[in-house]
């Protein structure tokens, strides 16, 4: 028997009480609305009882890889032309959403001159370009974060650079800032030149991002080394380390040594060999003083352009003694930016950065656990993109995507290859598959962030600085767990978050709950009175074709008990179905 069989994964309690909503879907009443509720009980039960562990939230810890016939970093895969399956998974892993121009696009050209279009497709307007000419730089907002979270949902749902959108939500949860811990006057601007400097850099050298989110005001509001100042012996102060810890523990190379292949150092009697020391801290953290940010020619109030300045060094308060860690000692009298740099050429130049990186960057587009084999591969070519640059994005990007392990079929079929879908992602596919527009431009959808009503995630609304979840999270008391795998996703999944979700994506569906968000379903209308044919296709577009028989019937028995007699009752049952999928483990579940 499948371990995704119903029979197997479906437990005595279906929906928790807090969920009866998820009952309601469009359109439905008497017997009909009964047979699509009990349909949407049932997909949603099998995620709360561990349908998603079960059915591969999670990647293999073996040489998968390998194991599927192969180790090269996918050369060959982007030579042949996809199926329409394997295609649609490709842009499952590489953009936040696909439409089926972007699948024909993959069929008809293959993988690399997808990837080579998108790296050429030129940036579109910029966030604190668009807040610009939407007047959120009004007096009025200097103290609020009015028209963040419109731009960011604007430029993830509408722009035509899916790749370079991924790449951005990926990176903004390894660097993290959050808008909740940026304490300063047009907080808004800071974290929108932030996302602006990840999307001029998600096509470009690690070193270089490095550099401009050291410089970045909201880097500096959100690990508070803005202002920090040298030591004084008098008042016994010493200079702010927090972005100096996590500049090591989370953005470059972590807090144990590795191999390669990601894999832990361990001493003699098998602990593990840490990266650095508090000292190393403690030095570095004296590189990050004096930093500031830069107004000058501007009078108090400040206008919003100084949230989108580099930060400048302010003499008085930066440490001219030596600098010492991580074996570098930067000399005494060495200038701020000069220390500055040699500080970030130590960490790239680091032999943890390629595996810590790209492990990170492979959990978030493909799995959650990737082999040994498949974090070596990218990890070389991270540390030499062929010639002899260290640190191409480009390459890495290729290299996870293009990767064996990554366009196996006969890998993503393995039970424990894949990765729970992170809410922010599976709305960008439902936004994206039916090209949702804001016919007002206000992107009105705004902060997603209530786990009970909403998506239980929002972009740039992180808890802390260790993002959303962290990356070895391991859910407790599941299969995962007793396999010795992760599960980063799963640590916002729960009854009320798997719930809130199913809620709100019926609301927004329908049409309401995201401000005048409107999708375009004209291409399922000509199907919806064939049931069948109308989830073969929600199924190509929306789930990258993952959803087994099973569950197409499953979710077709319900659909068809409603009407399709007009335009009216056929979107209905259009909403209704995109519902169940939008529920179902398979397609929360990415293979």
């Amino acid at each position: 028997m499948s371990v995704c069989d119903p029979d197997v994964l479906a437990g005595p309690e279906l929906m928790p009480a807090a969920s009866a909503e998820t009952a309601k879907l469009p359109g439905t009443a008497g017997a009909t609305g009964k047979e699509a509720s009990r349909t949407a009980q049932a997909l949603v039960g099998l995620t709360l009882l561990g349908g998603l562990a079960a059915c591969g939230g999670g990647g293999g810890g073996s040489d998968a890889g390998a194991q599927a016939g192969g180790t090269t970093t996918g050369a060959d895969a982007s030579v042949t032309r996809p199926s329409v399956a394997d295609a649609a998974r490709f842009l499952v892993q590489a953009t936040p959403g696909y439409t089926a121009a972007d699948l024909s696009d993959v069929v008809a050209n293959g993988y690399n001159a997808w990837l080579n279009t998108q790296f050429a497709v030129p940036r579109s307007q910029g966030h604190c370009e668009w807040l610009d000419a939407h007047g959120y730089n009004a007096a009025s907002n200097i103290f609020s974060t009015a028209g963040l979270d419109n731009t960011i949902w604007r430029k993830l749902i509408s722009s035509g650079d899916p790749l370079r959108q991924r790449m951005v939500l990926a990176l903004s949860e390894i660097c993290v800032v959050s808008v909740l811990g940026v304490n300063a006057s047009w907080r808004q601007y800071a974290v929108a030149h932030y996302l602006d400097l990840l999307e001029a850099n998600a096509f470009g050298n690690y070193r270089t991002l490095l550099q401009d989110i050291s410089l970045s005001p909201a880097m500096g509001y959100y690990l508070t080394f803005r202002g920090s100042a040298k030591a004084n012996p008098k008042t016994g102060s010493q200079p702010d380390e927090n972005y100096a810890r996590e500049l090591m523990q989370l953005f470059t190379i972590g807090l144990v040594q590795l191999n390669a292949d990601g894999s832990v150092k361990t001493r003699s009697d098998g602990s593990a060999l840490e990266t650095y020391t508090q000292a190393d801290v403690s030095g570095l953290a004296r590189v990050f003083t004096g930093w500031n940010v830069d107004v000058s020619g501007l009078t108090s109030p400040y206008p919003a352009d100084f949230q989108q300045r580099p930060m400048v060094s302010v003499a008085s308060q930066y440490e001219t003694g030596s600098k010492t860690f991580l074996g570098k000692t930067i000399a005494a009298g060495t200038p701020a930016m000069d220390a500055l740099n040699q500080a970030l050429d130590t960490l790239f130049q680091h032999p943890n950065l390629p595996p810590f990186i790209s492990r990170q960057l492979i959990q978030r587009l493909v799995t959650s656990n990737p082999s040994p084999a498949y974090v070596a591969r990218v990890s070389a070519v991270f540390a030499n993109n062929g010639a002899g640059v260290r640190g191409d994005l480009q390459a890495v990007i290729k290299a996870i995507l293009l990767d064996t392990e990554a366009r196996s079929a006969t890998t993503a079929a393995l039970p424990t290859f894949g990765k729970l879908r992170e809410p922010v992602m599976r709305f960008l596919a439902w936004a994206r598959a039916f090209r949702a527009t804001s016919p007002s431009d206000a992107w009105a959808v705004g902060d997603l962030s209530d786990p009970a009503s909403r998506l239980g995630q929002s972009p740039m609304h992180s808890g802390s600085v260790f993002n959303f979840f962290r990356p070895g999270y391991v859910p407790p008391g599941t299969a995962l767990a007793d396999q010795g795998l992760v599960g980063p996703e799963f640590q916002i999944a729960n009854e009320s978050s798997v719930a809130g979700y199913v809620n709100y994506m019926q609301r927004v569906v329908a049409g309401s709950g995201a401000g005048d968000l409107t999708p375009d379903y004209s291409s399922l209308l000509a199907l919806a009175a064939d049931a069948t044919a109308l989830l073969a296709e929600i199924n190509r577009v929306l789930a990258g074709g993952q959803l087994s028989t099973q569950t197409l019937n499953l979710i077709q028995g319900a659909v068809a008990t409603l009407p399709a007699t007009n335009q009216a009752t056929s979107l209905k049952r259009i909403q209704a179905a995109l519902v169940l999928v939008l529920a179902s483990p398979e397609f929360i579940v990415q293979k």
